[in-house]
């Protein structure tokens, strides 16, 4: 088959003339029983396949018909041995990546600044996580990559891991020398994982980093609607074949995945994975220049500063991706969610993310100069309001968490008896639930840590600017779940 055929969106089209008389779930029947409003605006064509698996339309859990020439096509696409569309979006796919090579006791290799998703799956398989220190940079308050050494070192120290985690790129963009980790472990027989929800569009373009099929990764997570053009919740599994079982990551994959499978994401996979094995690198290279002018405009404004290829040197900075622009605020004396907010009330833009302090703006196939003119004059206006103030504040003071001792699986953790207590008073005890900021959605504390003073002020200072802290059943942070303890009787 052609990469410019789209099995999947072109049999729902062929099925929707058909026009037949449906007694199956959707319960809408083509828009008919829908809310008139929301029909009119969605569109009798979008209700028209928002379909169900029946006969003619194959099925995702044991796809041999048009789904499974859609997949063949990806994988073909991507460079994997197998693709498997998701419909959980790349969570799903980190899930099923995890649990299908590690089991309850057994040992996975992660770098602190995973993805929610994964300590999710390290919980439900029961697997005991060995942290592997990112890279920190101290001038943006981020975390990058993981380097060769510690993969090295972890792999040394626990030759009986089931798996290295790797994210490739990172949120901000970055990357490791993924190709040299994937030796590193290969040498060990130890498969590795590429949580790769930011990088579908680096496999397309040779200015890029290296995607993770290209460093002959085992397994990727790939979020084609983060970058690549699909519609929100789809993202793809890539696998190769040797370390790890198709068979049984299928089967884990199914165990995750509804049966109620939405045809409008797998058909908008179909028509992603066309777009960019047709005209990716055109799209790409158009996008790569758009960035790449912003970033230059950007740094001629005073007190703003948006990172570029000076970055890369570090052992955990091996390549980037000029698409992504972390623009660092802190030298206005303002926090990135002072400026999230100030962007979107004065200016109706929205920034994909902030922290305390920078905001990431990601350029995608979808943008124009417009778009970027818009960006750049309003960060000309910030820096101009600034600029006028009485009094000068001070750069903030750059603060990251440190990784807790953890005193428990996570698994053990989680399903332990506990007790509520206040969140102040929490110091030196084992936590029974996850705090993170989110986004990106990384892990200050999870189930089985202890709790320490360095990231109880940490948590503090990111509720304080109103960045979203997330995980606890408290709201507002005051009470927190942790381990009971029982007193000796006397």
């Amino acid at each position: 088959m052609s990469q410019n055929q789209t099995p999947l969106f072109s049999g729902l089209l062929k099925h929707a003339k058909r026009n037949p008389i449906q007694f199956h779930i959707p319960g809408h029947k083509k828009g008919a029983g829908i809310d008139p409003e929301f029909r009119n605006f969605i569109g009798d064509n979008a209700l028209s396949i928002d379909l169900i698996n029946i006969g003619p339309l194959d099925d995702l859990h044991s796809p041999k018909g048009m789904i499974k020439e859609a997949q063949d096509l990806a994988a073909k696409a991507f460079g994997a041995d197998h693709t498997f569309f998701s419909v959980q979006g790349t969570s799903g796919a980190i899930m099923t990546m995890v649990m299908a090579v590690c089991g309850p006791g057994e040992k996975i290799i992660v770098p602190r600044n995973v993805h929610k998703s994964v300590m999710s799956a390290i919980v439900f398989s029961g697997a005991i996580p060995v942290f592997i220190h990112p890279e920190i940079d101290i001038e943006l308050g981020i975390s990058h990559g993981i380097t060769t050494e510690s993969v090295e070192k972890a792999l040394e120290q626990h030759p009986d891991a089931k798996g290295v985690l790797v994210i490739n790129p990172t949120y901000f963009g970055i990357s490791a020398d993924l190709k040299k980790i994937v030796e590193i472990a290969h040498s060990y027989n130890v498969p590795v994982l590429v949580d790769e929800a930011h990088g579908v569009h680096i496999h397309f373009h040779d200015d890029l980093p290296l995607s993770a099929m290209q460093a002959g990764a085992d397994m990727a997570a790939t979020s084609v609607h983060k970058l690549g053009g699909s519609m929100t919740q789809s993202s793809i599994l890539n696998v190769k074949e040797g370390l790890v079982s198709v068979k049984h990551v299928q089967s884990i994959l199914s165990m995750l995945t509804t049966t109620s499978t939405s045809y409008l994401l797998l058909a908008s996979l179909d028509v992603a994975r066309k777009q960019l094995a047709t005209k990716g690198k055109e799209l790409i290279d158009r996008t790569i220049r758009l960035a790449q002018s912003i970033r230059k405009r950007i740094n001629e404004i005073d007190h703003i500063y948006c990172v570029g290829e000076e970055i890369l040197g570090s052992k955990a900075t091996y390549d980037f991706d000029p698409t992504k622009l972390i623009i660092s605020v802190k030298d206005l004396g303002l926090t990135g969610y002072d400026v999230e907010k100030w962007l979107r009330e004065k200016h109706n833009i929205e920034v994909e993310l902030s922290d305390l302090y920078n905001i990431l703006c990601i350029i995608t196939l979808g943008d124009t100069e417009y778009e970027a003119d818009l960006l750049v004059t309003a960060l000309k206006d910030l820096a101009e309001e600034c600029s006028h103030r009485a009094e000068k504040v001070e750069p903030l003071e750059v603060l990251l968490p440190e990784i807790p001792v953890l005193a428990l699986t996570p698994r053990d953790a989680f399903y332990a008896d506990t007790e509520v207590i206040p969140f102040a008073k929490s110091e030196g005890r084992i936590i029974a639930e996850f705090v993170m900021v989110y986004p990106p959605g990384i892990p200050i504390f999870i189930p089985g840590e202890i709790i320490t003073k360095e990231n109880l002020y940490y948590i503090t200072k990111n509720l304080e600017v109103g960045l979203p802290v997330q995980g606890p059943e408290d709201d507002e942070l005051k009470m927190i779940h942790v381990i009971k303890e029982y007193k000796a009787i006397k």
